[in-house]
């Protein structure tokens, strides 16, 4: 399947975080099909949406809704094989992802933890993603 036949989009997006860690980022996923789009975090609250295993949630916020200093944006969409492959790991993450039931803002796991465990081996998030060198502890952010 080429890029243009897939129906899948999955899309990195990031917000500046309010107050001390100003210059930090909070990032999140959104993984659109057609018709359907839907919004996946780490927050450091757990249980606060209608969707959440722990601290990960499914459209707990808007969204490209930021998170207090600033709006949202987008920084990249993956499409294609790239973009099932993500969907995929991102969808089963409540089954997954190994600190769903814990949450430090550093040195982690926090919401870039579970962004950068997402994208082990396709994308490297920046400085201001702190937390995510917390993913590489885990064995499974390795990919094969």
């Amino acid at each position: 399947m080429n890029d243009l036949e897939s129906p899948i989009a999955v899309d990195l997006w990031a917000a500046r975080i309010p107050g001390f860690a100003c210059i930090a980022e909070h990032h999140w996923f959104i993984v659109a099909r057609p018709g359907t789009a839907n919004r996946w975090e780490v927050w450091q609250t757990p249980c606060q949406s209608e969707v959440s295993w722990g601290h990960l949630h499914c459209d707990l916020l808007g969204l490209t809704s930021g998170v207090g200093n600033g709006p949202g944006r987008m920084l990249r969409r993956w499409s294609g094989a790239d973009a099932c492959e993500l969907a995929q790991r991102i969808e089963n993450a409540p089954a997954n992802y190994p600190w769903v039931d814990t949450y430090r803002v550093f040195p982690g796991p926090n919401s870039n933890t579970f962004v950068q465990w997402v994208l082990a081996g396709i994308h490297e998030l920046g400085w201001r993603g702190i937390g995510r060198a917390y993913a590489r502890q885990c064995p499974a952010h390795r990919r094969e």
